[in-house]
């Protein structure tokens, strides 16, 4: 089973296009709150990235893995596949 990807986004962050675009070519399908403008919405982001509310904020089987430096990390390290491929 794949696992469960989320990733909160505003419509023209490069950062979050750069982020989707990593797990686009990885072929992962992921579910997209885009919070362009609603406060409500970064606030409740926030409380499930510990605090943070710069975007991307990415989210694999409910854990947080951070933004789009932190993802690209995961993936240069050989990490990103296994987190991926861990279903809930």
């Amino acid at each position: 089973m794949a696992a469960k990807v989320e990733i909160y986004t505003w419509s023209t962050c490069p950062f979050c296009i750069r982020a989707k675009s990593l797990l686009t070519k990885k072929g992962v399908d992921f579910t997209e709150y885009c919070i362009d403008g609603d406060e409500a919405a970064r606030s409740q982001m926030s409380v499930r990235a510990q605090g943070r509310r710069s975007v991307p904020q990415i989210f694999i089987n409910d854990s947080h893995v951070g933004g789009c430096d932190d993802i690209h990390a995961l993936e240069r390290q050989g990490k990103l596949d296994e987190l991926l491929s861990s279903g809930v």
